[in-house]
């Protein structure tokens, strides 16, 4: 999947998430442990435009 990149990996076009990833790590636990993936991940795999998804 390459979902998870060192910051200074970070593609050009994905570098507005690294402050999303700021602002959201305060809240939110980190993952330690692997985890199934969610009963809707299928449906949601190829779609590319999710940020408007994202609830905070």
């Amino acid at each position: 999947m390459n979902a998870i990149f060192a910051e200074e990996d970070v593609p050009g076009d994905q570098q507005t998430f690294i402050k999303i990833n700021v602002d959201l790590a305060r809240n939110w636990p980190s993952i330690t442990k692997t985890k199934a993936a969610l009963p809707e991940a299928e449906q949601y795999k190829d779609v590319k435009e999710k940020l408007d998804m994202l609830v905070r």
